[in-house]
């Protein structure tokens, strides 16, 4: 457990020494040895903030202090800290801090900071996880896809689900299963599927996938959506990845599993589906 916080750490101290430079996510992930897809979902689970909004925190933070302290130009350090232009800069400048970067350079001007994150995992009682370890054949999926950002995929899935399920009984896809597959860098694929029935013909705009046999985690989460499954995401995260002894991460997915409607949405029933492979 140790080594795992130890590798975020690093990460994370990697970004801190690193945010006058431009930061590649491939490069930030690898401190941890985890693929982007991975790190970025334990991050925001772990930190409650997106790897790119961290980033942009600490540098307006750091710009600030350059701004109130030193007697500089503000293109010269919108040019530090990344920034094309004055214009841009200025615009993010004033969306964090409410004021625009000429009047941070005045005394007394009111200022806000985002400190640097440090990990640390607690493990306290009381806290329960159902899941079990079980080994699947290669299955495929059908179902709509569309390409999202790490950054703001939080935001817009959500949207993606509502705009699918307003099609009614006209929706080609049930919506059995929620699919993430990792395209390199801060995007990713996210299906709306069902499991495949190839005696069947393909629903129109619709694709097939093929998710390859693999040892999965699966995790039940109770309760209604979306609350039970973001809940139960965290704890997978936060607890129960740096405590996991034999196993490590596989493949470039992860899957949500939805149950039939329930009278009670107390009584919803979902899953979380995570691929490992023995360590």
């Amino acid at each position: 457990m140790q080594g795992w916080i130890e590798g975020f750490q690093e990460s994370i101290d990697f970004m801190e020494q690193n945010l006058t430079e431009e930061l590649d996510i491939e490069v930030i992930a690898g401190k941890a040895a985890l693929s982007p897809f991975y790190y970025q979902r334990i991050f925001g689970a772990l930190c409650g903030v997106t790897v790119g909004e961290y980033i942009r925190a600490r540098r307006m933070t750091l710009a600030a202090q350059d701004l109130s302290r030193e007697d500089v130009k503000v293109i010269d350090i919108a040019i530090k800290y990344g920034y094309d232009s004055p214009d841009s800069f200025a615009k993010a400048f004033q969306k964090f801090h409410g004021i625009t970067p000429s009047q941070a350079k005045e005394s007394g001007a009111p200022l806000r900071s985002f400190a640097p994150l440090h990990i640390k995992i607690t493990m306290e009682g009381g806290t329960m996880l159902d899941y079990r370890i079980v080994e699947k054949a290669p299955f495929t999926i059908v179902g709509a896809k569309r390409r999202f950002n790490s950054d703001t995929s939080y935001q817009e899935i959500p949207k993606f689900w509502a705009e699918y399920m307003d099609q009614g009984e006209k929706r080609p896809i049930m919506g059995t299963f929620g699919v993430c597959v990792d395209m390199g860098g801060k995007d990713f694929d996210y299906w709306i599927a069902d499991l495949y029935k190839p005696w069947k013909d393909l629903p129109e705009d619709c694709e097939t996938y093929q998710i390859p046999g693999s040892l999965w985690a699966q995790f039940i989460c109770n309760g209604p959506l979306p609350d039970s499954l973001q809940s139960v995401n965290t704890k997978i995260w936060s607890e129960w990845l740096p405590a996991l002894q034999g196993y490590e991460l596989a493949g470039k997915y992860n899957l949500e599993v939805y149950g039939p409607p329930t009278e009670n949405p107390e009584d919803y029933v979902s899953y979380i589906w995570i691929p490992l492979k023995k360590a």
